[in-house]
């Protein structure tokens, strides 16, 4: 799977860096070139000699090699590789990613990359477990960062728990996957997810009952299969995959500000539970109670985005899938809603609170497309999203 493939390695200053050493031997002999890069803190543990031998490759370490830089050797290395691995990827490292600083040879590279990156952490617990860390965590994922690791057990230092590097399998195999080339790949796809917040005033909102774990199952399986996955999501319970560019909203207008931003797509799920009201004029203080009886709110209709996507002149997605959250006649309402929106599928699924289905782990779902009706029989939400990838795949091969 690697043979021919292009790996571009950070080796970043920790104790793990010694993990490097196999890494790169491994790598070759599965036929991937690499091409390393050793921070200064790096070369700390390990050597540019020892690095050199194994990669067979010269050791790019100066941001201002006067011979490199003549030729703007950060650009090249940024965007010549198929995969750039940071390993170790110390606290250091991470909070230049999130932040955007360059002021090494390898943040400068990182920043200036439009290849996909996948880092694998190792440092101290407390440094993990930080809220600056996991602040800077949240960052990187959002911006489509993966991450293998880090693992929990005893460190270098004596302490234990969670920030050992992943061992070098691991980081094998999630290379292998990052490179992996699924029936996806090469497709932009977008996901929307979750509920959306309408507020009433700073501490009151509209919402519908959605965890958002549909969606992020749905853009799981689409990333698996090799496709490139903007998640636009509401503030949903559940987290966002990893793998994915995430784009957070709160409200139905900013989500679709945000899905247009994102066009032109190939694929375009919508299975956010997009609030179908908002109030008109929000108060901007709390609305208190008064003996003069309940207020009056005054709603407005919140932008239909299915119906915008899947109405567009331009820039529409080859595909466009909607979901129906239905109570009753779910076949009837889901089909007529495929046709009033204009989209292509519609899944449908019946979501009265004795189904167990909003907010629960299983889905049953009816797939209506063109074609007419097809039931799918109950099953994990995971899985309801791994058929429904199989199926767009199909359709965009």
């Amino acid at each position: 799977m690697l043979s021919a493939k292009r790996i571009l390695l950070i080796i970043g200053g920790g104790i793990a860096a010694y993990k490097t050493l196999d890494l790169i031997r491994r790598l070759r002999e599965r036929g991937a070139s690499v091409t390393p890069v050793l921070t200064r803190a790096g070369a700390e543990f390990v050597t540019p000699l020892a690095v050199s031998a194994l990669a067979g490759q010269k050791v790019f370490s100066d941001l201002f090699d006067l011979t490199d830089e003549a030729e703007m050797g950060h650009i090249q290395l940024s965007r010549s590789a198929d995969l750039i691995v940071v390993a170790p990827a110390t606290a250091d490292l991470m909070a230049k990613m999130a932040t955007g600083r360059a002021d090494d040879l390898a943040s400068t590279v990182l920043l200036a990359t439009d290849t996909p990156v996948l880092i694998a952490p190792a440092m101290n617990v407390r440094m993990w477990e930080h809220p600056a860390t996991q602040r800077n965590i949240a960052v990187l994922k959002g911006d489509g960062i993966t991450f293998v690791g880090p693992n929990a057990g005893d460190m270098a230092c004596g302490e234990h728990g969670p920030g050992r590097m992943a061992e070098v399998p691991e980081i094998l195999s999630a290379i292998e996957t990052a490179l992996g080339d699924g029936p996806l790949k090469g497709q932009r796809v977008l996901v929307t997810s979750g509920p959306t917040h309408e507020p009433i005033d700073p501490v009151r909102y509209i919402a519908n009952r959605s965890s958002g774990a549909q969606g992020t199952a749905i853009a799981r399986a689409l990333a698996a299969l090799g496709a490139h996955v903007v998640f636009v999501t509401g503030p949903a319970t559940v987290p966002p995959p990893d793998g994915v560019i995430v784009i957070r909203v709160e409200t139905a207008q900013e989500m679709l500000d945000a899905v247009e931003a994102t066009l032109p797509v190939d694929a375009a799920i919508c299975a956010a539970a997009v609030a179908d009201w908002r109030v008109s004029s929000a108060s901007d203080h709390k609305i208190k109670k008064t003996k003069g009886g309940l207020p009056v709110l005054e709603f407005a209709e919140n932008p239909d985005i299915l119906a915008t996507l899947s109405q567009k002149t331009t820039d529409r997605p080859r595909l466009v899938v909607g979901f129906a959250a239905e109570t009753n006649d779910v076949i009837a309402n889901a089909t007529a809603k495929r046709a009033r929106k204009g989209c292509d599928w519609i899944v449908a699924n019946d979501v009265r609170p004795d189904t167990g289905i909003m907010g629960g782990s299983e889905n049953a779902v009816t797939l209506i497309t063109a074609d007419g009706a097809e039931d799918w029989p109950r099953m994990g939400k995971d899985q309801v999203a791994t058929q429904l990838a199989a199926r767009i795949a199909t359709a965009l091969s």
